[in-house]
């Protein structure tokens, strides 16, 4: 598989250099690879996700997605960057309550001054919920809002697919349903980078957890297929991760 993403001895700091988000990441994600980067609160692990969305940028290091270089790029650049390549699922849906099902999914596509109305129903047609296209989010379920972000995630063909805690707001059930949609995106050749703090949710779906921890990599292992458990994990340099 060809290289995706690649951070470079990634250093974020906030509250006037006090506090270190980040300390010298260097990692790199392959297209087609589905990993889960892990960690408690304040580990990093959401810092790292924005940075490779270009929401945030390093104090030091560089990150490149797809061979761009985001520090190359203005405000304006990483605005049209992420409207190209990134699709966003985050934990608690932020879906447009004035707006339909589909017509929050058509959000990003209209952007481009193109909204695709038949592929935006395609998308809520596989994601089994296209009843609710006329719906507003008021009238869906926890479950439903996440199936429309996702599908509003994938509407310009993202390359990269960044999922940020996004069944911490549901109940386990529907959590599991959401987790093995991603799955089938994967299988299908999507790459996905997912943050979670649930070990059994990574383990059971992602092929690579990264765990994080205070800004530091702790451990990368690939799984030798999802649905392992964690001692089946394959170690890449859990003594020896990227610094």
């Amino acid at each position: 598989m060809s290289e995706l993403v690649r951070l470079t001895e990634v250093t974020k700091v906030y509250q006037g250099g006090i506090t270190g988000a980040l300390n010298g990441v260097s990692v790199t994600v392959d297209k087609g690879e589905f990993t889960a980067i892990m960690g408690p609160s304040g580990s990093g692990k959401s810092t790292m996700l924005n940075l490779v969305a270009g929401l945030d940028r390093p104090t030091s290091g560089t990150i490149t997605v797809g061979g761009t270089d985001l520090s190359t790029l203005g405000e304006a650049g990483l605005a049209t960057f992420r409207r190209d390549h990134i699709g966003f699922v985050f934990q608690f849906f932020y879906l447009l309550p004035n707006l339909t099902a589909l017509e929050n999914v058509l959000i990003p596509a209209q952007l481009k001054g193109n909204p695709p109305t038949g592929r935006a129903r395609e998308l809520l047609d596989q994601l089994d919920i296209k009843e609710v296209a006329d719906r507003y989010p008021a009238r869906l379920s926890g479950g439903q809002q996440q199936r429309v972000a996702i599908a509003r995630a994938l509407i310009n063909r993202p390359t990269l697919l960044l999922a940020d805690e996004p069944t911490g707001a549901l109940d386990t059930h529907t959590g599991d349903q959401v987790m093995e949609l991603l799955g089938g995106l994967h299988r299908d050749g999507q790459t996905i980078l997912l943050v979670t703090h649930d070990p059994k949710l990574a383990t059971r779906h992602a092929a690579r957890v990264i765990s994080v921890k205070d800004g530091k990599i702790a451990d990368d292992a690939r799984l030798e297929s999802p649905e392992r458990a964690p001692s089946e994990v394959i170690r890449v340099r859990s003594e020896e991760a990227p610094r």
